[in-house]
């Protein structure tokens, strides 16, 4: 979740900057990944406390 608040950052950070549109697309795509990621953790975590 943290890696993902990262990227969001970084990526707001480029767009105050007007970075490249290629750099800012990749950046949006690994949020997505951590975004993804995290969801998958969180169920997880979910399931082994109902253990």
């Amino acid at each position: 979740m943290l890696a993902t608040l990262g990227v969001l950052f970084a990526g707001l950070l480029g767009l105050a900057r007007n970075s490249d549109g290629a750099r800012q697309n990749r950046l949006m795509q690994a949020r997505i990944g951590l975004q993804f990621v995290a969801l998958l953790l969180f169920g997880l975590l979910l399931l082994i406390a109902r253990a």
